[in-house]
C-alpha cells in the first residue's frame, strides 16, 4: 500500500512519452501466491525526443526476476529497479528494441483488489486507472496504445476458463495438470483496459448480428448455479447492442464480447475491450432476489460499460485529466438508452434527484473540482459524481445548444476523426463546433470552473403592453482554488403558460438568444422581454433540468400548483410539486428544531393527492411525485448550522400530515395497484409496484401501526415489494415484534444470497435514529458479514454514512468516531474503498455547531494516523482544508 503523501500531477505538465510502444506480449504462469509475468514490449524512440533519454516504466509494490534487452540479458548498470519503477539507460537512438521483464506477483494477498488478485478461486484483474503497473513494470498511462497478444497457463482443474481480452486465437495442454489459451487483441488499448479471469465458472451464451451481417458471440460468466439469474443482463446486452447501432451507428468490432461477473469488485463494472469484469450486483437477477431498481440498474450498467467500446476504449482519454470525456459522455448515453427503453420524463427525474443528492453537495463542499481537474494527488479520487454525473449533464447542454441533428453530426465527426486516438476535452468540443458553426468556447467554462451556477429570476407583466419581463442573473460560488468565475452559458428551457393551462407563445423575444424554447443566458445579467402576451403569464424555467443550476425563482404557491396541474413537460410538472414541498419542509425543520407545531400549507397538500390521483399520469411519475425530497436535499437547501434530528422530526410530520389528509386516495391506490400473474420487470409493471410501495409508505404514516405493512411482507412474490415492507417495518416500526421477526424470517431465507443479504444489512444500517450505531455495530459481528468484501462493507458502513443522518450525526459524536475507526480499518486492506467511503464526511461544516467539533475531531484522528494511503490521507486533507 502506497503510504507517501502523494505527488501532485497538473495537467499543464502533460507530454507525451519519449517512447512509442509497439506492441505488447504477455505470458502468465498463474499461482495463488507466486504467479509468473513475463511481457516482451518492443518500443522506438519517439521522434524529436531526447537521444539520450531513459525509459522509465512504472510500478506499485513490484520485484523484479528478470529483465532482457532484445533477448539478452541486459547488464545491470544499464538499468535500476525499485518497487515502484524500473529505468533503462542506453537505448538506441530510432531503430525498435524489445525489453522482455519478469516479475513474480501474489494475486492471494492482493487484498487492495487492483491489478491481478484471487477470490473465491478466481483470478481477476482491475487495472483502471493504475492498477496495470501491478503486473508488471510498464509506461501506465491512457496515452500509450498498443495490440496485446496474452497467453495463459494454468491448473487446468482449479482453472478450466482462461480468459482475456480480444479474440480467442486457441490453447491445448501444456505440460502435467495445465493448459494455456492465447488471446489477441488487434485493437490498439491502454493498460487500463487490460483484462485477464481465470477459474472455474458457469456461462450462459448467445449471439447478435450486427447491421452489417456480422455474427457476434455473447457469453456471460457467473458462479455456477447461478446462470438463470444472468438472463435479463443477457437481454439487456443485446438490447443495448442494437441501441447504440440505431442511435450512434456504432458496431461491435471483435468476433466475442465477454462478461464476468465477480462478487469481490471495489467498482460497479470495467469496460475492458471485449471482456468486462462486473460486480456481480449488476448483473445478476431474479424475481425473488432482485428488485425493480437492480433490473433497471443492470440495465444502465450493462449498456453503459458496453457503450465504452466506442466512448471509452475506441476514442480514450489523453490523460486522466480527461476522464470525463469517456465517463461524462458514456453516462450521457446509457440514460438516454434507458429513457428510451422505459419512460423519459421518469428517468429523468431519477436523474436529476441522484444528481441534487450526491453531486451538488459535491460541487458545494471541500471536495469540489471541475468537470475537468488541473491538479489531481490520487487519481482514484477522481472518479467522483462531478466527473460522471455532471460531465453526462454538460454533453446534455450540447446536444440542447445545438439541437439534434447538429449534435448528431458532431458525434459522427469525432468517432470518425479521433477513432483509435487518445484525446482531450478540447478535441470532442472541437468537433462540435466544426459540425455546427458555433463558437463553443463560453460554453466550455462548464468543463473549466467548479461549483453550482445559482440562477436568480424575476418577472413582471405590463398588461398594456402585452409584453412579459424576465430579469435573469447567474452567480458561480467560489470553489477550492477557484475563488474567481466568468459567466457561463447556460441553456434554459422556457415556457409561458396561460390561465386556461395552455402555452402562451411569444411574437418576438428581446433580450436573449430564445429559438426552440431555449433562452440562452450569457451575461451576468439579463433582461429578456417577451412581446405578445395577452395574459399574465405563468413562467417555467429550466424544463428538463436543461442546465444543472441551482435556480432561485420566487413563484407563489398557486403558480406552482398551475404549473403541476399544466406543464406539458412531466419533469417541469414533478419541479414545481417538488418547489412547493421545499418551503414546507424547510419551515418544518426550523418549527421542530424550536419546538413549535409543524404545520402544512394547504394548496402544497391538495395539490400533491390530486397528482396522486390523477389517472391520466403514469403510475412511475406518481410514484415519483409523491417521494418528498429526502433529508438531504432539506439540509442542501437549508445551507448550514444543519440538525439532522430537527431536519428527520419536521419531514416525518409533514409526511404524516399528508399521509392523514389523503388517506382514502392511499388506500384506493393500494388496492388499485395489486398486480397478479408472473413477475414482469418491463417499466410499466415496475411503475405500478412502485405507486403501491409509496401508498403504502403514506398509509404506514397514517395508521401509525405495522400491521398492514408486515401483511404486505408476508404477501410479496418478488424482492421488490418485500424489501420495500421490510423497509417500513424497520424504519417506521423499529422496536416492534412484527419487525423483529420479519427481519429474522428475510435472514433465515435469503443467508446463502450475498447480494439480498446486502439489503438485509442495508435496511438495517438506514433505521432513524441515534440507537442504530449499536445495532450496527452487533452486525458486524454476525456471522454473515464479511469485512473483506466490498459489497458488504458499502452495504453496512457506507449505507450508515451515507443514508443515515440521525443515526450516523448523533449529537455526541459517536458515530463519527466510529467512522474514524472503521476507515483507518478499511483503509490497511483496500485503501480504496476506505478514501470512497469517508467522502461521507464532505457536508460536515454544514452541520450545527456541536457535531461539527465531533465531526472535525474524527477526521483529524484519521489524519494523525500513522501509516494512511494516499487515497485516504488526499480525501481527509481536502476534507479538512476546504
Amino acid at each position: 500500500m502506497r503510504t507517501d503523501t502523494g505527488q501532485i500531477i497538473h495537467l499543464a505538465d502533460y507530454r507525451p512519452t519519449d517512447f512509442v510502444l509497439e506492441r505488447v506480449d504477455l505470458t502468465f504462469e498463474l499461482d495463488p501466491t507466486e504467479t509468473k509475468v513475463e511481457a516482451r514490449l518492443i518500443f522506438h524512440r519517439r521522434p524529436g525526443a531526447d537521444p539520450a533519454a531513459p525509459i522509465v516504466l512504472d510500478g506499485d509494490e513490484l520485484t523484479l526476476s528478470g529483465l532482457l534487452f532484445d533477448q539478452v540479458e541486459l547488464d545491470p548498470s544499464r538499468y535500476d529497479a525499485t518497487a515502484e519503477s524500473l529505468t533503462v539507460r542506453d537505448l538506441p537512438e530510432s531503430a525498435p528494441f524489445e525489453l522482455t521483464i519478469t516479475t513474480l506477483i501474489n494475486p492471494e494477498a492482493n487484498t487492495q483488489l487492483m491489478g491481478l488478485y484471487r477470490t473465491g478461486g478466481i483470478y481477476c484483474t482491475q487495472c483502471e486507472a493504475e492498477g496495470f503497473r501491478r503486473i508488471t513494470y510498464f509506461p501506465d498511462r491512457p496515452d500509450v496504445l498498443a495490440p496485446f497478444t496474452v497467453n495463459i497457463i494454468a491448473d487446468k482443474d482449479a482453472n478450466p476458463l482462461l480468459l482475456s481480452n480480444g479474440n480467442f486465437l486457441g490453447g491445448a495442454g501444456y505440460g502435467p495438470g495445465k493448459h494455456f489459451a492465447a488471446w489477441f487483441d488487434p485493437h490498439p488499448k491502454p493498460s487500463y483496459l487490460f483484462a485477464l479471469v481465470a477459474g472455474d465458472l458457469g456461462v450462459v451464451e448467445d449471439t447478435f448480428t450486427t447491421m452489417s451481417g456480422r455474427e457476434v458471440v455473447l457469453k456471460i460468466y457467473v458462479e455456477h448455479g447461478k446462470e438463470p439469474r444472468a438472463a435479463y443482463a443477457m437481454d439487456a446486452l443485446k438490447r443495448s447492442m442494437a441501441w447504440d447501432e440505431e442511435r450512434f451507428g456504432r458496431e461491435y468490432d471483435l468476433d466475442i464480447f465477454m462478461i464476468v461477473a465477480v462478487s469481490d469488485f471495489n467498482m460497479g463494472a470495467m469496460e475492458n475491450k471485449g471482456l468486462n469484469v462486473f460486480n456481480d450486483r449488476y448483473v445478476l437477477a431474479d424475481p425473488e432476489t432482485a428488485t425493480d431498481a437492480d433490473y433497471a440498474n443492470i440495465e444502465a450498467v450493462i449498456a453503459h460499460e458496453y457503450f465504452h467500446n466506442w466512448t471509452g476504449n475506441r476514442i480514450t482519454c489523453r490523460d486522466w485529466f480527461q476522464l470525463c470525456l469517456k465517463e461524462g459522455l458514456t453516462v450521457y448515453r446509457d440514460q438516454e438508452f434507458s429513457s428510451d427503453q422505459r419512460s423519459r420524463p421518469v428517468k429523468r427525474i431519477a436523474d436529476v434527484r441522484h444528481l441534487k443528492s450526491e453531486q451538488f453537495p459535491e460541487d458545494g463542499g471541500p471536495l469540489a473540482h471541475p468537470v475537468r481537474p488541473t491538479t489531481y494527488r490520487e487519481i482514484n479520487n477522481f472518479y467522483t459524481r462531478t466527473v460522471y454525473e455532471k460531465g453526462s449533464e454538460v454533453t446534455r447542454m450540447i446536444a440542447t445548444l445545438l439541437g439534434k441533428d447538429d449534435f448528431k453530426k458532431g458525434m459522427d465527426l469525432y468517432f470518425d476523426r479521433h477513432d483509435g486516438q487518445a484525446v482531450t476535452i478540447e478535441d470532442f468540443v472541437k468537433c462540435f463546433e466544426d459540425a455546427s458553426g458555433r463558437d463553443l468556447t463560453q460554453f466550455s467554462l462548464w468543463y473549466h470552473q467548479a461549483g453550482t451556477p445559482l440562477v436568480t429570476a424575476s418577472g413582471s407583466y405590463d398588461a398594456a403592453a402585452a409584453t412579459f419581463t424576465l430579469s435573469l442573473e447567474q452567480m458561480i460560488p467560489a470553489t477550492p482554488g477557484q475563488s474567481s468565475k466568468e459567466s457561463m452559458h447556460i441553456p434554459l428551457s422556457l415556457a409561458l403558460f396561460g390561465e386556461n393551462g395552455g402555452k402562451l407563445e411569444p411574437s418576438l423575444v428581446d433580450g436573449a438568444e430564445y429559438a426552440g424554447e431555449v433562452l440562452h443566458l450569457t451575461g451576468r445579467t439579463q433582461t429578456v422581454v417577451f412581446h405578445g402576451i395577452g395574459s399574465r403569464p405563468v413562467v417555467s424555467i429550466n424544463r428538463s433540468f436543461s442546465a444543472p443550476i441551482n435556480l432561485h425563482f420566487d413563484q407563489s404557491p398557486a403558480d406552482l400548483a398551475h404549473l403541476a396541474r399544466h406543464e406539458t413537460d412531466h419533469f417541469a410538472r414533478w419541479q414545481a410539486l417538488t418547489d412547493l414541498a421545499l418551503p414546507n419542509l424547510l419551515k418544518a425543520a426550523r418549527d421542530a428544531r424550536e419546538g413549535k407545531p409543524v404545520v402544512c400549507e394547504a394548496t402544497f397538500v391538495g395539490t400533491l393527492i390530486a397528482a396522486a390521483a390523477d389517472d391520466t399520469l403514469e403510475p412511475a411519475f406518481r410514484a415519483q411525485a409523491l417521494a418528498l425530497p429526502s433529508e438531504s436535499d432539506i439540509a442542501r437547501e437549508l445551507g448550514g448550522n444543519n440538525d439532522p434530528d430537527a431536519i428527520h422530526a419536521g419531514r416525518q410530520a409533514i409526511l404524516k400530515q399528508v399521509a392523514e389528509a389523503g388517506k382514502d386516495v392511499f388506500a384506493g391506490l393500494y388496492a388499485a395497484t395489486a398486480t397478479s400473474g408472473d413477475f414482469s420487470p418491463d417499466a410499466r409493471s415496475a411503475g405500478l409496484r412502485a405507486l403501491r410501495n409509496t401508498a403504502l409508505t403514506y398509509l404506514s404514516h397514517a395508521e401509525q401501526t405495522p400491521a398492514r405493512a408486515r401483511a404486505a411482507f408476508d404477501a410479496a412474490n418478488n424482492m421488490t415489494d418485500l424489501s420495500h415492507a421490510l423497509t417500513i417495518l424497520a424504519h417506521r416500526f423499529p422496536d416492534s415484534t412484527e419487525t423483529a421477526e420479519a427481519l429474522a424470517a428475510f435472514r433465515q431465507r435469503f443467508a446463502e444470497n450475498a447480494l439480498v443479504i446486502d439489503k438485509w444489512f442495508a435496511i438495517q444500517a438506514g433505521i432513524p435514529g441515534s440507537k442504530t450505531l449499536e445495532r450496527v455495530r452487533t452486525l458486524m459481528d454476525d456471522s454473515l458479514f464479511k469485512r473483506t468484501n466490498p459489497n458488504r462493507m458499502r452495504s453496512l458502513v457506507g449505507t450508515f454514512a451515507f443514508a443515515n443522518p440521525t443515526g450516523f450525526g448523533r449529537a455526541d459524536g459517536e458515530g463519527y468516531r466510529f467512522l474514524a475507526r472503521q476507515i483507518l480499518d478499511i483503509d490497511e486492506r483496500n485503501p480504496q474503498l476506505a478514501a470512497r467511503i469517508l467522502t461521507s464526511m464532505r457536508s460536515w461544516r454544514s452541520l450545527e455547531p456541536v457535531r461539527a467539533d465531533h465531526a472535525r475531531a474524527a477526521l483529524n484522528e484519521i489524519e494523525r494516523a500513522a501509516a494512511l494511503s494516499t487515497d485516504v490521507r488526499d480525501i481527509v486533507e481536502r476534507t479538512l482544508k476546504g
